[in-house]
């Protein structure tokens, strides 16, 4: 639940809740006026419930403290944080400009990219305000466009550092609960709920690879299906959705989206030198200030000193739900993660229980009717193989799983044919079929990725389609077996 009761007109502290700017997972974000120095100042109020759970409030605190030391032109300053009448809130300064993730939206809108200096531009602050952070033992743990501001002087501010974690740290978390954004999350982290700088590394891999190309490497109709292809999937390299892009910014890319945090740019600022080096091998010239498009318009500057976080023109702007992306929690709690596993371990078990009850079937029928009945029915071995990889393709929509299982369902099936008739010579008709299912099963997880929901929907298709034809030849070459036997 969120804040009960809007603060509009009242005051928190020395502070006047002038408006509603945005409203997060886990805060309500309001702009408010510090009569006595002048100052307008973004305030982020934690939701009512989050300040009951006393692991969680410590580790805000603990955090708020952290944050508040850091100094640095490419990071959000955050001025206070204090408790009045159960509101807990944190005060940060306002910045005039808008986000990334606007300057994206209108990229896409008119089919166009960020220019690559521009990119340069925009990740070198990031990074220079990570690299500063993660020295002070600071991560992020939430990198994504809507948390990355563009000023009106042309630079990129880090904002929200609300779910930062101190590296090494106690892990606060709130209980049952798995914090970030989920296209933008490293592997580590959606699996286990833990991270470095190297996860930071990832997140800004992620957003490398959509001011690229537009889009992210990863998405799918549900969370748990986006957190699978973070965890096993490879990365479509860049250049098949926009050839242009330079093979060497195509590596960067690559390196910073690793799996493994080991195989990562290792600091924020070995990745600066690698998009610089990039850069300079391509005679790219990267501008001293972020460029922004004409179609985000800035205001002209007030008489007096008015700082807004999303722009004097709030209305006017692309990406008026910034703010709401505030510590965004996409997977509501850890029990979606372990829904996740139970899928593919029930995929499992079920195709390992059809498996052993198939073989006990056929062993039976053996006993019963004569062990001949086994060297005509053989092939149903790899026909229950390539049932079982259908059981786990449909519960964890891994569409690389179809490889094995078209192969091994395919060929159980051919095989019967042989084995029943005796008729091996048709083999010299019927051997194109082979490298068939070989091309078929192995481009198809290729061309399912790049569907928009991932293939889920022709895999579910697919999957039933082969589990009742799978059951059905099973039992027909069962009879046939014994019948030939007799």
């Amino acid at each position: 639940m969120m804040l009960s009761l809007s603060l509009e007109g009242k005051t928190l502290g020395k502070y006047r809740i002038l408006e509603p700017l945005g409203r997060g997972g886990m805060a309500q974000v309001y702009k408010a006026y510090h009569p006595h120095l002048d100052r307008y100042v973004a305030i982020k109020v934690l939701r009512s419930d989050l300040t009951e759970d006393k692991e969680f409030l410590a580790r805000f605190q603990r955090e708020a403290r952290a944050v508040a030391s850091l100094r640095h032109p490419n990071i959000i300053q955050i001025f206070d944080f204090d408790v009045e009448n159960d509101w807990y809130y944190m005060v940060m300064e306002l910045l005039e400009g808008d986000t990334l993730k606007s300057y994206l939206n209108v990229c896409r809108a008119s089919g166009e990219h960020i220019p690559l200096g521009d990119v340069v531009r925009i990740l070198n602050d990031v990074l220079s305000g990570l690299a500063y952070a993660h020295a002070q033992g600071i991560i992020h743990r939430d990198l994504k466009p809507s948390n990355i501001l563009l000023t009106r002087n042309g630079q990129a501010v880090l904002t929200d550092f609300g779910i930062a974690q101190i590296v090494g740290g106690t892990q606060y978390t709130v209980a049952g609960v798995l914090m970030g954004t989920l296209p933008y999350m490293s592997p580590e982290q959606g699996r286990d709920g833990k991270c470095d700088q190297r996860s930071d590394i990832y997140s800004l891999g992620i957003m490398l690879y959509e001011m690229l190309t537009g889009r992210v490497p990863f998405d799918a109709e549900t969370p748990l299906a986006i957190l699978l292809k973070h965890l096993t999937e490879p990365v479509i390299p860049p250049r098949q959705y926009v050839s242009g892009i330079p093979a060497v910014f195509e590596q960067v890319v690559l390196k910073a989206l690793a799996k493994n945090p080991d195989e990562r740019y290792q600091s924020a600022s070995e990745m600066s030198d690698a998009l610089m080096a990039a850069a300079q091998e391509c005679g790219i010239e990267v501008p001293p200030t972020t460029r922004l498009p004409q179609t985000i318009s800035l205001s002209p500057a007030p008489t007096k000193r008015v700082d807004v976080f999303s722009g004097a023109q709030k209305s006017t702007l692309q990406d008026q739900s910034f703010a709401s992306g505030d510590t965004e929690v996409m997977l509501q709690s850890l029990s979606s993660v372990h829904e996740l596993r139970s899928q593919s371990i029930r995929g499992v078990l079920t195709g390992l229980t059809l498996f052993v009850l198939g073989n006990i079937l056929l062993l039976w029928a053996g006993g019963v009717f004569g062990w001949e009945t086994l060297a005509h029915a053989w092939p149903l071995e790899l026909l229950l193989v390539g049932i079982f990889f259908f059981l786990f393709l449909i519960e964890s929509s891994n569409v690389w799983l179809l490889i094995p299982a078209g192969l091994t369902w395919g060929n159980g099936i051919l095989l019967s044919y042989f084995s029943l008739t005796g008729r091996w010579i048709d083999w010299t008709l019927l051997w194109p079929l082979e490298p068939l299912f070989i091309a078929s099963f192995t481009i198809a997880p290729f061309w399912l990725r790049r569907k928009p929901d991932g293939g889920r929907a022709f895999i579910r298709w697919l999957g039933g389609g082969a589990l009742l034809g799978g059951g059905i030849i099973f039992f027909l070459v069962a009879a046939a077996a014994i019948l030939k036997s007799l």
